[in-house]
């Protein structure tokens, strides 16, 4: 009974700030600007195809690079002395007490043309490369601000692995690469799933990011919904009905990933 009593609040606090705004999301994306049903507003998104397969891509790009870095990361701390590894995670959570605008704004003085990159590229006799209002400075952003969201949970799942489950593969013959690929890898698999999930949403809806380092070519989700309800072209309803197609590619791709977390949780034993 405490513990029901205990969730009201938790309870008062979705309704209000989660299942009403998704309720008028719902509302938005079929009515008219006059508040009559309609569909018009759900076709029109596909208008917009080519800005959903543009952020669906940077948004998997952003995320393998962030796992392909955030992996060894997490590992190398896991592995650590306890004494060392709440200095390297206070490190790594560093950055993230500056302000998001500003630190995505030391990439854009970091990227341009006329930046410390290329000055240092200049300097070593290498030429200038256009880096700013790119693909590649948007996977470059993202992969920055999203990575600590992907090493956190990697070494949560790697710090609590049974160090003796890996002394017994090596005593029974595995070298170092196949512990890994058969025994550390399987089971550091929940928290891969958790550090995809976790940099792949906001990545694949970002919009500030996007609109700094990726100038106005490189349009995504998250800006055409700025657009839709801050934006000169405003339309709530569109906004609405983007946001709500959104949400279903994202519940999809998340069911998908748990499938398989799903599935490599079930295995059971550890295959040599």
């Amino acid at each position: 009974m405490k513990a029901k009593r205990a969730a009201v609040p938790y309870g008062i606090w979705m309704v209000i700030f989660i299942i009403v705004p998704m309720l008028l999301v719902l509302y938005f994306a079929f009515t008219t600007q006059e508040g009559a049903f309609t569909l018009q507003n759900i076709a029109t998104v596909g208008r917009y195809s080519n800005v959903f397969v543009r952020s669906i891509w940077l948004g998997a790009v952003a995320t393998a690079v962030s796992l392909l870095i955030g992996y060894p990361v997490a590992y190398i701390i896991a592995r650590t002395r306890a004494c060392w590894q709440s200095v390297l995670i206070l490190l790594v959570i560093l950055p993230m007490w500056m302000n998001f605008l500003l630190r995505t704004y030391a990439w854009m003085t970091l990227l341009e043309d006329s930046g410390l990159i290329n000055n240092l590229l200049e300097a070593l006799g290498l030429g200038r490369v256009h880096m700013i209002n790119t693909q590649g400075a948007v996977v470059v952003g993202m992969v920055y601000n999203y990575v600590p969201y992907m090493i956190f949970p990697l070494y949560s799942v790697l710090a609590k692995m049974d160090p003796s489950v890996i002394e017994a593969a090596q005593d029974l013959g595995a070298s170092q690469a196949r512990v890994f690929w058969r025994v550390v890898l399987p089971m550091s698999m929940p928290g891969v799933i958790s550090g995809i999930t976790m940099v792949f949403v906001p990545a694949v809806s970002t919009f500030i990011i996007s609109k700094m380092l990726g100038g106005g070519a490189n349009l995504m989700i998250g800006d055409l919904i700025d657009m839709q309800f801050l934006g000169s072209s405003y339309n709530p309803n569109l906004g609405s009905a983007i946001s709500l197609v959104l949400m279903v590619l994202i519940l999809i791709c998340m069911g998908i990933m748990n499938q398989f977390d799903d599935g490599e949780s079930k295995g059971g034993g550890i295959p040599l």
